[in-house]
């Protein structure tokens, strides 16, 4: 009932009053009988909701099984489906060690011959052992214009992740790399004075590109992707299984890995991160992470170095002093959206040892790491994040 002081009283009530009469041409009385219906049903969804709440939580130990239930049951209704699906899995060889890809299809259909041409003609975009490759024919001119698809994205990723690391991650190494004997060429181990000629040579931020072509600012300047290359190649295998209808797969290229769906059991996939403490004849997991729709690289030194005079020498080379790195840092493991980004972390966290490493990992929330480090002891220690924690599922 209307008190007179409420706003459709007062209206109806100075019909002769201007105010109201603009109010009326303009349908305002219409207009706010309209919101006032609205905030009825608004008020009464409200009421609904409270009740819907009060209700399960007084009756939430009846109601929390039967939840479980059904998520148990979506669960086995997922695993049922993926065991329609037959599992594939082949291996071969590629950029000078292994692949291995597991997939699951309906048919069983294996796509070897498809993985092999495609990896080919990666290969003779970016593999610096390839003579007539365009990152070879690039690192004899002054520029080239692209051939391929493969040659701006690998430098677009590079950028970033030279900038985001200040430089720790830097493809235009190559000259120190061949010096050190690490490269397609073979040197003698260079002394201070070559090694201070060459690092003019290196900078990314001295190589000019855009989506047509790329070029050098500096004559003797040359590129080397071999720390980002594998984890490239794993994204674009990965993305050729995609397109052919595949949601469920691992690709594995010398240990650099991407992960996709779920595997034949209807669990995350499963991979190991190599122990680096001990020798090659006796190699044995230090952890094991449970992994799905990430993809997962390891750098380290443990493997690829040479002994000379008494001096391990390793092969990931310091940009910014053009020495092979010498600190504590044993292995770096970096897990994030592409193997590409991955990759080019893991190696970059390598030249920077754990100190610096750590800062960077944790100011970008969209990756993690897993670090194994020696402390001033030779105690080894790990450090990861707590993303990676989530992870993890034995630590050894």
């Amino acid at each position: 009932m209307s008190t007179g002081n409420d706003p459709v009283s007062f209206l109806s009530n100075q019909k002769d009053n201007t105010f109201y009469k603009l109010i009326e041409k303009k349908n305002g009385k219409q207009q706010y009988l309209s919101y006032k219906r609205q905030l009825k049903k608004f008020h009464k969804k409200v009421v609904n909701w409270f009740f819907y709440l009060k209700f399960i939580m007084f009756h939430k130990s009846r109601i929390y099984p039967v939840i479980l239930i059904l998520v148990v049951f979506v669960v086995w209704m997922f695993r049922q489906n993926s065991e329609k699906l037959e599992k594939v899995s082949f291996n071969g060889e590629t950029m000078g060690t292994y692949y291995n890809i597991i997939y699951l299809h309906p048919d069983g259909t294996n796509y070897k011959s498809a993985v092999d041409s495609l990896l080919l003609i990666w290969n003779q975009s970016l593999s610096t052992y390839i003579t007539d490759s365009e990152i070879s024919q690039f690192n004899r001119n002054d520029f080239i214009a692209f051939k391929s698809p493969y040659f701006y994205p690998v430098l677009l990723k590079s950028r970033q992740v030279y900038e985001a690391t200040k430089g720790a991650f830097d493809p235009t190494v190559m000259p120190l790399v061949n010096a050190w004997g690490f490269g397609p060429e073979e040197n003698e181990m260079p002394d201070s004075t070559r090694i201070n000629e060459l690092i003019r040579l290196v900078g990314f931020d001295k190589i000019m590109f855009d989506e047509n072509e790329v070029r050098k600012s500096m004559p003797g300047m040359s590129l080397d992707f071999s720390a980002i290359a594998k984890g490239y190649g794993v994204d674009v295998v990965g993305e050729m299984l995609e397109n052919k209808g595949i949601e469920n797969y691992l690709v594995d290229i010398g240990g650099e890995i991407m992960c996709k769906g779920i595997n034949d059991r209807g669990t995350p996939w499963t991979t190991g991160i190599e122990d680096p403490s001990v020798e090659i004849f006796d190699r044995k997991i230090k952890a094991v992470i449970e992994v799905t729709d990430k993809g997962i690289a390891t750098s380290g030194n443990y493997r690829n170095f040479y002994v000379k005079d008494g001096r391990k020498y390793a092969h990931t080379i310091n940009p910014f002093t053009g020495y092979p790195v010498e600190h504590s840092m044993l292995s770096a493991t970096v897990v994030a959206g592409d193997c590409m980004t991955a990759d080019a972390y893991a190696t970059a966290f390598m030249v920077l040892g754990i100190e610096e490493a750590i800062p960077i990992v944790n100011s970008h929330p969209e990756m993690d790491a897993y670090f194994i480090f020696s402390d001033n002891e030779g105690t080894i220690n790990t450090f990861m994040t707590e993303g990676f924690r989530s992870i993890l599922k034995t630590e050894n």
